[in-house]
């Protein structure tokens, strides 16, 4: 049904397990998975070297993807989910929300699949401002996993 999802990720466990909803639902889709950081919220530190922060919080993205990516093989193994799933990781910098947006727009995607609430904890109580954000604005379904 889905050829195109856009599965944003922020390494936390809810982005993980909305990764497994990603999968079952993409059976012959192509599955980008979108980390965004938020390079703004730098622009006004001196003490840290942004190139150098941003690096590091690449190396983490890296390591989500790695995580997501093993989370499919063994999805796959287990007859889980599809055989036909392609993952392609894309790493931005931005606002998360606007990012996603835009994303959509660019690559043609019809769902995305997102956590509630990543490594900001509580914001927004319970759904996370990015997520409610991309709801919001989004022209395409939205699956926000819990």
């Amino acid at each position: 049904m889905y050829k195109n999802i856009l599965l944003a990720t922020d390494g936390s466990k809810n982005a993980e397990m909305a990764a497994e909803h990603a999968f079952i639902l993409g059976s012959d889709a192509e599955i980008t998975v979108l980390n965004v950081v938020e390079t703004p919220r730098f622009t006004g530190i001196r003490s840290v070297d942004k190139d150098e922060l941003v690096n590091r919080l690449k190396e983490e993205g890296q390591k989500s993807f790695d995580r997501i990516k093993d989370m499919l093989m063994q999805c796959k193994s287990e007859d889980k989910c599809e055989k036909d799933i392609n993952l392609n990781f894309e790493f931005k910098e931005g606002s998360p929300a606007d990012v996603i947006i835009k994303t959509i727009e660019e690559e043609d995607i019809d769902l995305v699949v997102m956590g509630t609430s990543g490594k900001r904890g509580m914001n927004r109580f319970l759904l996370g401002s990015v997520a409610e954000n991309t709801m919001r604005s989004a022209k395409v379904p939205v699956l926000v996993v819990r």
